[in-house]
């Protein structure tokens, strides 16, 4: 009796496999097979990290490599990180729409795409100085305007919004040397860890401090200017999405000039709308259009701006 069950089990089990086997068949986009046509998140992630080693030597403890030379161990994570980086890279050249409107991307391992993908390796790891300055304008921004910070080293090893805008950092830089998927793969990470959400597509200046972050959500096209604040739960977002991807490439979030504070819970929507310099924005204000410098916006007023 057992043995037949099992046999019944295993007849069940190879018909199950067969069944998905053939939905595999049906030529949708769900039904790629191949693998390794893919960026590997694993891999990403990895180099994430090891690149906040790089940025944050003293901070960031790696236990891959034993060196008491400082510049050893950072020579060796850069040049894993290089390796890594060049390889994925020439995955996702897979999807780069110049390629595609020749017909396709080379196939992985062409001559011509891992020459690409190296050089886009070697540009991202030149702009690595620019980064670590926004970081530490990021950084000072943070510890200049929270009261609860003790000291920088708090801020760096537990404050989500600066683990948010350090990967966003360094994922724009990428996205700006237009390497695909890889950059939206760094911030969704970050948007896991730290529930920020950041388009490595936004533009955004010094000086940016993110209190608490929790929900906070920053569009593609966003334009956010020096010392700017943001409290948890706001978004900079898309007035409306209703035509999908129709709009893809156009403007559709807001600018935030300079010196503004949003305070928990706004939505600012909109590619026209402009956040004049200087101006705050209580907490929960929906606003869909233009303030002037220097506006007070609340829930009281925000009728006045609509």
């Amino acid at each position: 009796m057992e043995n037949q069950m099992r046999d019944k089990a295993e007849e069940q089990l190879k018909e199950i496999t067969q069944e998905i086997m053939d939905d595999y068949r049906q030529g949708r986009d769900i039904d790629k097979m191949n693998v390794f046509e893919q960026p590997e998140r694993d891999v990403v992630v990895d180099i994430v990290n090891k690149m906040l080693n790089i940025l944050f030597p003293g901070y960031y403890r790696d236990k891959t490599y034993k060196f008491f030379n400082l510049e050893n161990k950072i020579s060796v994570l850069i040049e894993d990180v290089m390796y890594n980086l060049t390889d994925q890279i020439a995955i996702a050249l897979e999807y780069d729409d110049e390629l595609r409107s020749l017909g396709g991307a080379p196939l992985m391992g062409d001559a011509c795409t891992s020459v690409r993908a190296q050089m886009l390796a070697v540009d991202f790891f030149k702009r690595v100085p620019k980064i670590r300055h926004m970081v530490n304008t990021d950084l000072q921004a943070t510890f200049d305007g929270d009261p609860a910070a003790d000291n920088k080293e708090e801020i760096v090893l537990c404050y989500p919004g600066l683990l948010a805008s350090t990967i966003y950092r360094i994922a724009h830089e990428l996205y700006e040397l237009n390497v695909p998927i890889i950059p939206r793969m760094m911030t969704e990470y970050a948007h896991n860890m730290t529930g920020i959400d950041i388009h490595p597509g936004a533009t955004i200046g010094e000086y940016f401090f993110m209190d608490h972050g929790t929900g906070i959500v920053v569009g593609s096209t966003s334009i956010i200017g020096e010392h700017v604040k943001i409290y948890q739960g706001v978004t900079i977002g898309a007035l409306s999405t209703s035509a999908g991807h129709a709009l893809h490439g156009t403007r559709r979030h807001p600018t935030i000039e300079d010196n503004v504070t949003i305070y928990s819970g706004a939505s600012i929507l909109g590619g026209e709308t402009v956040i004049g310099e200087g101006s705050i924005i209580g907490g929960n204000v929906f606003l869909t259009s233009s303030v002037k410098p220097g506006s007070r916006v609340n829930m009281q007023n925000q009728e006045e701006f609509i």
